[in-house]
C-alpha cells in the first residue's frame, strides 16, 4: 500500500512538472498594445506614429524560452499620428499604399534568450508587399495573474530599427530619414476557454 502511494505521488509530481514546463499561449490585447515608430523630419523633429494591432498571439515557454514565438497583425486602418492629414498622407501610394497593402504582419522565426528577462526576437516583417527579416530586442516585464482579468497574463517591451526603403517605402529619403525606430509595448492573457 505504501509503495502504491509513492507511485501515485511520483506520478502526480511528474504531471505537475510537465504542466509547469508546457508553453503557454497568450492572446495579445489590442487595447494595451502600442507599435510606435518614429523618424527624423528634415532634422527638425521626430514625429511618432502608432499602428497598434488587431490581433496577436504570443507563445512563451518559461522553461525553454527559445521555443517561444509571436505572431501579430497590424492593420493600417489603425495608423494614428495624431495629425489627420498625415495619417491620410502615410496611407497613400507614396508611402504605405494602404488600399493595396492594408495590413502589416510580423511573425517570429527565432527567439534568443539573453538573460535578465531579455531576448532577441528575429522574425519576418511584411509591409508594402515586401517581407524582410528584422530583429527586436525584447524585455519580459511581468508574468503572473492579472488582477482585473483573473487570468494568467504576460507583458513585454521591445525596440528595434529598420530601413523603410527596404520595404519599398523610400519617399523623401534622406531628407526624411530612411531609418525608422520602433518601440513596442504589449500585454496579453490566456483566453478563458484555455484554462
Amino acid at each position: 500500500m505504501r509503495m502504491l502511494r509513492y507511485v501515485l505521488l511520483a506520478g502526480l509530481l511528474g504531471a505537475a512538472v510537465s504542466v509547469q514546463a508546457a508553453p503557454t499561449t497568450y492572446k495579445l490585447d489590442p487595447n494595451h498594445t502600442m507599435v510606435l515608430f518614429s523618424w527624423s523630419h528634415f532634422g527638425f523633429s521626430h514625429p511618432t506614429a502608432d499602428i497598434g494591432i488587431s490581433q496577436g498571439t504570443l507563445v512563451y515557454d518559461p522553461q525553454d524560452p527559445a521555443k517561444s514565438s509571436v505572431d501579430v497583425t497590424m492593420p493600417l486602418s489603425l495608423l494614428d499620428t495624431h495629425v489627420r492629414a498625415l495619417d491620410k498622407h502615410l496611407k497613400e501610394a507614396t508611402f504605405f499604399n494602404a488600399e493595396k497593402y492594408p495590413v502589416i504582419t510580423f511573425k517570429s522565426t527565432q527567439v534568443k534568450p539573453l538573460g535578465d528577462n531579455r531576448f532577441e526576437v528575429i522574425g519576418n516583417l511584411t509591409a508594402h508587399g515586401v517581407t524582410k527579416q528584422v530583429e527586436l530586442m525584447a524585455h519580459l516585464n511581468k508574468i503572473g495573474m492579472h488582477p482585473m482579468l483573473k487570468a494568467q497574463a504576460i507583458g513585454f517591451d521591445a525596440t528595434g530599427t529598420l530601413k523603410r526603403s527596404d520595404f519599398g517605402v523610400g519617399a523623401y529619403v534622406p531628407m526624411v530619414s530612411d531609418q525608422i525606430k520602433l518601440r513596442i509595448t504589449t500585454e496579453g492573457s490566456v483566453p478563458k476557454a484555455a484554462h
